[in-house]
């Protein structure tokens, strides 16, 4: 059974010379003050080098273990659906989880969009109203430490390496053939609860993976209170095909006497909402978007206008939770007046990567040679129709006072193969039109982290006949043909296919360098995975 490296060991194994003949220990003498502080500066740079090579080595090796509990089913395989949810009760009981879980105080979110978003700004307000918070979101961008907040700082390394070797020694030592490892998803869920028990948070704040029902996080039976974020069409390959059978799987995680709350949704999954509630005895109410007024002159921190229907859905849930801990006094007073100031400091302070995200390219931007030109990246990980338009009216905002000047319009574009891709981008085209974009140029390329293991930063394969391009293909045929109907026989003028990512980067490089006179502004959209690895790579 793999245990966690001991430290000592490694670095043992890192200082040891090249050659194991024994080195001639010269004569003694006496060193000068200034020789001998310069050596003890020297020894302990040495050192920390070799204890961050091993500190990575086992970064690395952790990375390793977590990429092998990725199944490879296709992830609309039917079995996915509840697939041996009995399970998750056998782990609970092997990692010693059930009594912790029962002890803490959750708040529980579903939903097609915005319930990271609702998740991030809830955890915000309850943080700033002064308690000890754990967030467990999905995906990750850049690191799968991203996934398990304390306090609103990613966890660190060393506290993420203990809790991952504790859950992974003691599933490893009780999971067989009849009860396998738990699969990726499960395995983060139950490091999550591990992590909030242990590190004795006042509050855990849980965003549902995929659908509700189902979810490793649905493991908890007593949340203080539950949220349903905007709902839409995505998943359906495992969810189901209309809103209402979408909407019941979301409900699954309403528990019998929990108070729940709802965004605004279409008629149709309010209807399925409502109808669950019921059977559980559950008080179902829907959660106003927020007014700007309330926040007293401030800006979300989380850009968009939609952010204002997950902020409403924030302030009810953490208001709840408050209401339920004892703490009525700092709840606001009712839906029309201003927030009270902690509520707003949450709000306003709350951050979350790849959504509404602007970032420079400081490769172009920086340095005298390259002081003139302008590559800037929109990031949106929108993935489902509804998020496309909303994703696309930000897009057109922001970037309206720069149209004003000489600027290139840019969509650099990947979805996960499950997505129909008709369903997503006359969405974007549509609405970027109507406000004013209209896109020179489409970009389409696969994700950088489909080639790589996680947590490493190797490069997708550099022969192009190991890439298969047909699903970038396909996409690129759909832009044309919105573009140009059936006729269009030229692609080449208005949209281009990439082997990989950094190739693409390297295209708009160049081309920015080239057009000193031209701003270049990028969305990037269709898959939260593609904005990740567009912000690994900006980032370098």
């Amino acid at each position: 059974m793999p245990h966690r490296p001991h430290l000592a060991q490694l670095r043992r194994l890192l200082l040891l010379p090249c050659s194991s003949v024994p080195v001639p220990v010269p004569a003694r003498r006496l060193s000068s003050p200034r020789a001998m502080a310069s050596s003890s500066v020297s020894a302990a740079a040495a050192a920390a080098q070799a204890g961050g090579a091993v500190a990575a080595a086992e970064y690395e090796d952790v990375m390793g273990r977590l990429s092998s509990l990725i199944t490879q089913k296709v992830r609309a395989h039917s079995g996915n659906r509840g697939n041996q949810w009995d399970l998750m009760a056998h782990y609970l009981q092997i990692l010693e989880l059930e009594e912790p879980i029962a002890r803490m105080k959750v708040i529980h979110v579903a939903g097609t969009k915005g319930k990271g978003s609702t998740c991030t700004f809830t955890e915000a307000i309850l943080r700033s109203c002064g308690f000890s918070t754990g967030l467990f979101t999905s995906p990750h961008l850049m690191d799968v430490r991203e996934r398990f907040r304390l306090n609103g700082v990613d966890i660190s390394e060393e506290k993420f390496l203990k809790y991952f070797w504790w859950c992974w020694n003691k599933l490893k030592e009780k999971t067989d053939d009849d009860i396998p490892m738990p699969t990726y998803f499960r395995f983060l869920a139950l490091l999550a609860f591990k992590i909030f028990s242990a590190e004795q948070v006042d509050v855990a704040v849980l965003e549902v993976g995929l659908g509700g029902k189902f979810d490793a996080t649905n493991v908890v039976e007593a949340p203080v209170v539950c949220g349903i974020a905007s709902l839409g069409y995505d998943h359906m390959e495992i969810l189901g095909n209309t809103l209402g059978e979408i909407a019941g799987e979301k409900a699954g995680i309403f528990k019998k006497g929990v108070p729940a709350y709802t965004a605004p949704q279409p008629e149709e999954a309010m209807i399925a909402l409502k109808q669950r509630a019921s059977e559980l005895g559950v008080s179902l109410q829907v959660a106003h978007p927020l007014e700007p007024h309330q926040l007293k002159d401030q800006h979300l921190g989380l850009r968009g206008e939609h952010q204002y229907v997950n902020a409403g859905l924030a302030v009810a849930l953490a208001s709840t939770w408050l209401e339920k801990q004892g703490h009525v006094e700092r709840i606001p007073l009712n839906r029309t007046d201003p927030l009270p100031d902690q509520f707003i400091s949450g709000l306003s302070n709350a951050s979350l990567q790849g959504r509404a995200q602007i970032i420079t390219d400081s490769q172009v931007n920086s340095g005298e040679e390259d002081k003139d030109c302008s590559l800037v990246f929109y990031l949106d990980g929108a993935h489902s129709p509804e998020s496309m338009e909303i994703c696309a009216r930000w897009f057109s905002h922001v970037t309206k006072e720069d149209r004003t000047v000489p600027s290139s319009m840019i969509l650099l574009f990947n979805c996960m193969s499950v997505r129909d891709p008709m369903r997503l981008l006359p969405h974007l085209l549509d609405t970027s039109t109507q406000n004013g974009v209209h896109f020179d140029m489409a970009l389409f390329v696969p994700n950088q982290s489909q080639y790589n293991k996680l947590g490493t930063n190797s490069s997708a394969p550099a022969e192009p006949e190991q890439i298969d391009l047909s699903w970038q293909l396909s996409l690129q045929r759909v832009w044309q043909k919105l573009l140009h109907g059936m006729n269009n026989t030229n692609s080449s003028e208005n949209s281009l296919v990439f082997e990989s990512l950094p190739l693409a980067m390297e295209w708009l490089r160049t081309n920015a360098r080239q057009n000193r006179s031209t701003s270049f502004q990028v969305l990037v959209t269709g898959s939260l995975h593609l904005v990740g690895d567009v912000l690994r790579l900006v980032k370098k």
